[in-house]
């Protein structure tokens, strides 16, 4: 394959073609989901957005709660399961990052180990990566609701992997 452009997966674009790569992509499923198919996949992103109100100071809550509605739907349709997937891969990567912060947090106010401007510059970054998370959860929802298939940046090609037809 000859490239003509410096690409590190080497797609032959042209020189001066611009490429949009977007953190959640919009694509075309094989098949139109039903109206009860495009709630289930909605649900599977709902499931974590409650769980973490509920679980909001215990990280594994919300992977807890949504390996269980994956669990209920892996004999679903291939849409259903895709998403129910994706929502579970995407609290997989949150996990060990919230979970570190949870316990600097709980190790910060039960022992001698004081604030410091690192442990500051965590859970900052922790609260935007879990913003980020959030709102993409919420869109990807309703997007799904729709009917429409959403593949998350990193997390739908690992999906893609996992879930087959």
């Amino acid at each position: 394959m000859d490239c003509h452009t410096i690409d590190f997966a080497c797609h032959p674009e042209l020189d001066l073609e611009y490429i949009q790569r977007t953190m959640i992509a919009t694509s075309t499923f094989h098949y139109q989901p039903t109206d009860h198919e495009a709630e289930k996949a909605s649900n599977s992103y709902v499931m974590s957005m409650i769980a973490i109100m509920g679980g909001l100071p215990m990280p594994i809550i919300n992977l807890i709660a949504t390996f269980f509605f994956y669990l209920g739907n892996r004999k679903g349709t291939f849409f259903v399961r895709w998403h129910c997937t994706q929502a579970l891969l995407s609290q997989l990567f949150l996990i060990p990052f919230n979970s570190a912060g949870f316990w600097w947090t709980v190790s910060i106010i039960f022992t001698s180990e004081t604030i410091s401007s690192q442990y500051i510059a965590y859970i900052i970054t922790l609260f935007i990566f879990n913003l980020i998370e959030f709102i993409g959860t919420i869109y990807t929802a309703i997007i799904t609701r729709k009917g429409r298939h959403l593949e998350w940046w990193v997390i739908g090609g690992l999906t893609n992997l996992i879930c087959k037809a």
